[in-house]
């Protein structure tokens, strides 16, 4: 099973939520009750080579989502796929741009709305995305996104939301 249709059926299982599609690694889901939020996501890759000796990279995800309260802002967040130590900076790369994002132990948004469209706008146009930090251990992590597909289901999200 492909990493964004894993973390599609978990959405769907968690909660009242319909499946809208999924694309290459990312996938979209509506929630079925208002407030009306839509999603797309998707699951790092895992980190290794030749597929074996892989980092378990289970626990995270990253997702922009859509909500329909008159601003229609995509919000980005990312769910870390282990602990971050407190305090410690949190970058989001893709390409040559470089976002520092707000979080806790387990997750991190952007801090502003402007910052939201930035990540998006280059999520659009990139091949694979990272989010890094320092695990609670004091050891360096990074998690790292495909982006084939991301900009398909951010439209789907938006599309179902806007209906």
């Amino acid at each position: 099973m492909s990493g964004s249709v894993l973390v599609l059926a978990l959405a769907l299982v968690v909660g009242e939520r319909q499946a809208i599609g999924v694309w290459e690694r990312w996938g979209a889901i509506r929630d079925a009750g208002p407030p009306r939020r839509c999603f797309a996501l998707a699951q790092p890759v895992l980190q290794g080579t030749s597929g074996t000796g892989g980092t378990d990279r289970r626990g995270g995800f990253a997702s922009v989502a859509t909500r329909v309260d008159g601003t229609r802002r995509q919000a980005v967040f990312v769910r870390f796929s282990t602990t971050r130590r407190p305090g410690t900076p949190i970058t989001l790369a893709i390409g040559e741009r470089r976002f520092g994002l707000r979080g806790d132990a387990r997750g991190a948004r952007a801090p502003d709305a402007a910052t939201d469209r930035a990540i998006v706008a280059a999520m659009r146009g990139g091949r694979s995305m990272s989010v890094s930090g320092i695990a609670r251990g004091g050891r360096p992590f990074a998690d790292t996104y495909a982006l084939a597909g991301a900009a398909t289901a951010i439209d789907a999200a938006s599309l179902a939301c806007a209906r």
